[in-house]
């Protein structure tokens, strides 16, 4: 490994000694390694291996990070995980947004869900906000031929009866938990609360951007706790007639997995599951075609940027071309989850040191579909860069370059 001396303080260099006495980490066979990033600004990315979902290891994943100076809480008084410019704060209003287009292996790790909505109830101030799990599955294709579901029979989890909204109700009586799946209001163009419009539906900007050609469009919607939302303005008061657009906030929770178009589907390509593709279709514009030429870059900068992007890659589709669906018998158990602000860096590294990893260890061939350093038009690697140049654009961080990447292991058996 290469450092400049230039920018690495004897704190750091003592860091980088810490981290090459570690062996690399292993999860089912893969080989992680611990690494500093080489140049600044750089991109964190937080990984725990051995993680069931139905165990520690979001609550390991919090703390790896708080380790590293990115803390899950908000709170005035800094301590253990929490901090002012912590991510969560005690009355923010939180979008979980999990992958509910496909049943089996192909959605949102349920009991991984179950951990991160105790974590956030779990907030050391004492949690007095509100948790949303939430997607758009289109209303069109998915495992049933007509959209998503947060109430499949058959779910990814050691449970596989244990679905999304199995796993909210367990909460839903005494704290203010709830679901909404999108696909019911994906065809009900609205406009915004300030402009008199209170129905549910979706908000569509009808220009295309010029360099990505999407077309902008973003839920709104009254929760079941009659809580005002606007995905891009944020909790809309009736009374006083104003947003707060700082107490919303995006948490982005995909499955790792293959896709028989685009490559892969990790942290960007899962905003397709905010935008509606339907009602983009019909004016001209189809969100799913812009995926290619960078437009779910541009759906998170011009909407809501996640605070936090996690993949679950405790079940990964690791055939390529197989993806999105993915029956049990498809699945590789991998027991990882990793963590980033930086929904590129954690896509790149995902794509490369997991998915990649995992299809070779398997035998697969044609890994080209899924690997972030082939460039070629169309290509993963390719619409990723357009992705980033419109996340960077924004004043985002967000990077391909492994030499702006800091990656830090917790092995939750050593835990």
């Amino acid at each position: 490994m290469v450092l400049s001396v230039t920018i690495v303080g004897s704190a750091v260099l003592l860091g980088l000694y810490e981290m090459r006495r570690r062996p690399s980490s292993q999860a089912a066979g893969l080989s992680l390694t611990e690494k500093l990033a080489e140049f600044e600004p750089s991109s964190d990315i937080f990984v725990i291996n051995g993680t069931s979902g139905n165990d520690e290891g979001v609550n390991q994943l919090i703390n790896l990070m708080a380790e590293h100076e990115l803390f899950f809480y908000g709170s005035p008084v800094k301590g253990t995980d929490k901090e002012p410019s912590g991510l969560i704060g005690k009355d923010d209003v939180i979008i979980i947004k999990v992958n509910g287009q496909w049943d089996e292996r192909g959605g949102t790790n349920t009991d991984l869900l179950k951990a991160l909505i105790q974590a956030i109830l779990n907030h050391p101030d004492g949690f007095i906000g509100e948790v949303i799990v939430a997607d758009n599955g289109q209303a069109q294709y998915g495992s049933a031929g007509n959209g998503g579901s947060l109430a499949w029979s058959e779910n990814n989890a050691e449970d596989t009866s244990q679905s999304v909204q199995t796993v909210v109700d367990q909460f839903a009586g005494s704290h203010k938990v709830s679901t909404y799946l999108w696909d019911k209001i994906t065809s009900r163009r609205v406009n915004e609360y300030h402009e008199g419009d209170i129905d549910d539906g979706y908000v569509v900007n009808a220009t295309a951007n010029s360099r990505t050609s999407l077309m902008v469009s973003y839920p709104k919607f009254r929760t079941k706790l009659g809580t005002y939302v606007s995905l891009k303005l944020g909790i809309w008061d009736p009374q006083r007639q104003v947003y707060d657009s700082e107490r919303l906030k995006v948490i982005n929770f995909p499955v790792l997995k293959s896709h028989s178009t685009y490559g892969v589907t990790a942290s960007v390509k899962h905003y397709m599951g905010v935008v509606s593709d339907k009602l983009t279709a019909q004016l001209g514009a189809r969100a799913h075609n812009t995926i290619r030429t960078g437009g779910m870059g541009t759906e998170m900068v011009e909407t809501r940027f996640p605070v936090l992007n996690i993949v679950d890659a405790i079940w990964v589709n690791a055939v390529p071309g197989a993806g999105p669906s993915t029956p049990y018998a498809t699945a590789t158990r991998i027991n990882l989850i990793v963590a980033s602000t930086d929904p590129v860096a954690l896509d790149y590294w995902a794509s490369k040191h997991i998915l990649v990893q995992t299809a070779k260890m398997k035998g697969y061939g044609g890994t080209d579909s899924m690997d972030p350093d082939n460039t070629a038009s169309g290509s993963f690697g390719h619409w990723l860069r357009l992705s980033m140049e419109e996340i960077v654009r924004a004043g985002y961080q967000a990077t391909v370059d492994e030499s702006h990447m800091n990656v830090y292991i917790g092995n939750l058996q050593s835990s």
